[in-house]
């Protein structure tokens, strides 16, 4: 009989799991869900377990409580990155952000990426395969019960498109937002997309229950996204506004906007306005995030006058607008450095296979 993985299930379904298994059990399975996520590990303490070993012992016998192998930790003395290794041998890269208003997690729904941005050393590895569930909900797990990281919000801004890996997804969001799990409040969650117009569609079905959502842009015209960012010649800009129009008038929140700033290439006060035009209608904040070195660059970053320029002028035309400070550079933990170049060699010389 296969185990019941925990790390895949809310409370409520692997309490349903249980009882399903053993005809029994469905309230105390609750209580050991709820310690190992409170407590990162089963004491079996509670008062109800006092008369009901067996059935505790049932349970745990029942539950696969394992994690993957923690295979590298770095940290340059504020951001940290660590990575797992799966059990096919692929690694899952995860960035923890300090911030004083309570950590970040930024955690990958996939390892690699099929989108191709131009300017995303992910995009450079192609897509190997989505994670399941309970490889999500491992990196929130092994952060805070492993490495004693607290944090308050986690971002779905790691490796991978989020809405390529929608199902896996929204589970893993499920579970953090669980009173006896993660206990994360819905806005404290954060899916970002790099425009898949089915996926917004689909989130906004989700109704009260769907997280914050972040769509990357980084260029206000389609004859620059295109070269820039693959799915743009799918779904195109006004496809992707309209998306957007929806889940603004539907859910009645905002959109966090990620712009990528690239010298000589998206980075002028003409781009700007595009970017302000382009905008009307939604309710957004902006992010500008200058671009961060990779293992091969084809950009640069832009002067730090040129992107407080860039900032000034979408203020001016009305827009809340945040300039974001590299964090990670030196480890490989920033905005679109998330990748292994040894892997992507491996897999032109043969060594792994994509697995779609």
């Amino acid at each position: 009989m296969s185990k019941i993985s925990i790390l895949a299930h809310t409370s409520q379904t692997f309490a349903e799991a249980v009882h399903a298994v053993l005809g029994k059990g469905y309230v105390h399975a609750g209580l050991v869900y709820e310690e190992f996520f409170r407590q990162g590990r089963i004491q079996g303490r509670n008062p109800a377990f006092n008369n009901a070993q067996a059935l505790l012992s049932d349970i745990l016998s029942l539950t696969d409580f394992s994690l993957p192998e923690l295979i590298d930790k770095r940290h340059d003395g504020k951001t940290g990155k660590f990575l797992l290794k799966t059990a096919d041998q692929l690694e899952i890269e995860t960035v923890l952000i300090p911030m004083q208003s309570g950590g970040t997690l930024c955690v990958s729904s996939q390892v690699g990426c099929r989108m191709g941005c131009a300017f995303c050393e992910t995009g450079r590895m192609g897509l190997l395969r989505n994670l399941t569930v309970e490889e999500v909900i491992r990196q929130v797990f092994v952060a805070r019960h492993c490495l004693a990281f607290q944090f308050r919000n986690v971002v779905f801004m790691g490796m991978g498109e989020p809405f390529d890996n929608y199902d896996a997804v929204m589970q893993a969001v499920r579970i953090l937002n669980d009173p006896k799990g993660f206990a994360l409040g819905r806005r404290h969650v954060s899916v970002s997309t790099s425009g898949c117009v089915e996926g917004i569609d689909r989130l906004i079905d989700e109704g009260e229950y769907a997280p914050n959502l972040a769509v990357s842009i980084n260029a206000p015209n389609d004859a620059l996204r295109n070269r820039l960012m693959p799915i743009n010649r799918t779904h195109d800009l006004q496809r992707l506004h309209q998306a957007m129009q929806r889940y603004c008038a539907e859910t009645g929140r905002e959109i966090l906007i990620a712009y990528v700033l690239m010298k000589g290439q998206n980075d002028a006060l003409d781009h700007a306005d595009q970017l302000a035009d382009y905008l009307q209608g939604l309710a957004v904040k902006v992010n500008l995030i200058p671009y961060n070195a990779q293992s091969r660059d084809r950009f640069a970053a832009p002067e730090p006058e040129t992107l407080e320029a860039f900032a000034h002028r979408l203020r001016e035309r009305g827009y809340y607008t945040l300039v974001r400070s590299t964090k990670g550079e030196t480890i490989m933990a920033a905005c679109g450095q998330l990748g292994n170049v040894k892997l992507r060699q491996q897999i032109r010389n043969g060594g792994l296979v994509h697995l779609h």
